[in-house]
């Protein structure tokens, strides 16, 4: 650190001992972040319970699982970041253990198997935990090279992406293992990677596209794709989810039929309106008002992680920061994009909104990190 850098650290701290630090201070929250995470968790509750017919189990669990996310995302803001980089390689060979133990010993559910049943932990789902576990990683190893990061640099962390991406594509999950990937990619991406690469590598998995649909994608997998171009191929069958999900949003009309006054959800016509499809039930009972205000919270969620990432203070911080919010972006884009019907339906849940307890965790532990990026580094934002 050079002398002028010294003496503007210190006027920081000065600054910042000269006044009372707020309580959102002491614990290390992003107070902006935590409203606008709350406002999203409890308008999701509301959307949940119609879209469960008020089954109170169901929400028990989901409000369950709020609380305890929100201490484990309390947790992690009180971590500071370099505790995170410290211990990412070894977190990282533990997720790789546990999802090569899913193929060996995992329990199977709907023809896949993704869970592994853990003494403390029954039904645990190892490639939730490498959506934070990869970022942490491939930042850290680019943390301690030069950037923009040189050709071999980018292929080790192209190979310290693409083996978590193969043992949870062959569970098989390629959902969740294309959107895992993509946690890793933006890190290479905010690397500065070069765009002349980025082409090339596109190139390539345009080329291989038609290999990975005759070798590797199963029929229900293909029959996704099709659907998506033709719905009305099958409407009772493949083409059902989509063209009801297609006609709750567009019954919705502006404002909405009413809270717990949906049609297509509470007569059943929409399958999984509470996981997949809940912009469905939101849509139809909301209307186009509700859809721009979940829209807005998005927005908000976004735009401020996108600020901490360019506020962050070390290469560190702002690959890792700006791998999260992107990626949580990505979340909100796919899942509202295939129910709309403009991508393939692929079993991604709606963001902090659909009912499901490990995805809210993976999230708010996220969250906690993008805070603790920010508030132990805040004496050295000017």
């Amino acid at each position: 650190m050079s002398s002028q850098d010294f003496i503007r650290h210190m006027g920081y701290i000065g600054k910042d001992l000269g006044r009372r630090k707020s309580v959102w201070e002491y614990l290390h929250i992003d107070f902006p972040l935590f409203v606008a995470i709350l406002i999203l968790l409890g308008f999701g509750l509301m959307v949940l319970y119609s879209a469960t017919d008020g089954n109170m189990a169901m929400m028990g669990r989901q409000i369950t699982f709020i609380i305890v996310s929100l201490g484990a995302m309390l947790f992690m803001a009180q971590l500071e970041v370099r505790i995170l980089k410290r211990w990412a390689p070894w977190m990282y060979l533990g997720g790789m253990a546990l999802l090569v133990a899913v193929i060996f010993y995992g329990s199977i559910g709907g023809g896949a198997r993704r869970w592994i049943d853990l003494p403390i932990l029954p039904r645990f789902q190892p490639s939730e935990i490498m959506k934070v576990v990869l970022p942490l990683c491939v930042a850290g190893y680019f943390s301690k090279r030069a950037i923009p990061p040189r050709f071999k640099h980018i292929f080790w962390a192209l190979v310290i992406i693409m083996l978590p991406t193969a043992l949870i594509a062959i569970q098989p999950d390629l959902g969740t293992a294309l959107l895992i990937a993509v946690s890793g990619l933006f890190v290479i991406l905010l690397a500065g990677i070069n765009w002349k690469l980025v082409f090339s590598f596109l190139g390539v998995a345009i080329l291989s596209s038609p290999a990975l649909w005759i070798f590797y994608m199963s029929d229900y997998q293909k029959q996704r794709v099709k659907t998506l171009f033709d719905p009305q191929s099958d409407p009772l069958g493949t083409g059902w989810n989509i063209i009801q999900s297609q006609t709750a949003i567009g019954s919705g009309g502006v404002f909405g039929k009413g809270w717990l006054n949906g049609v297509q959800s509470r007569l059943d016509f929409l399958p999984e309106g509470q996981t997949d499809f809940i912009v469905a039930v939101l849509a139809e009972e909301f209307g186009l008002l509700g859809m721009l205000f979940l829209l807005v919270l998005y927005i908000a969620i976004i735009g401020r992680g996108l600020y901490i990432a360019a506020t962050a203070q070390d290469t560190y911080s702002r690959l890792l920061a700006g791998s999260i919010i992107l990626t949580f972006f990505v979340y909100v884009f796919v899942n509202i994009g295939m129910v709309s019907g403009i991508l393939p339906v692929v079993g991604v849940p709606l963001p902090m909104v659909s009912l499901g307890g490990t995805s809210i965790l993976t999230l708010m532990v996220g969250f906690g990190i993008l805070m603790s990026i920010h508030t132990h580094n805040k004496t050295l934002i000017p």
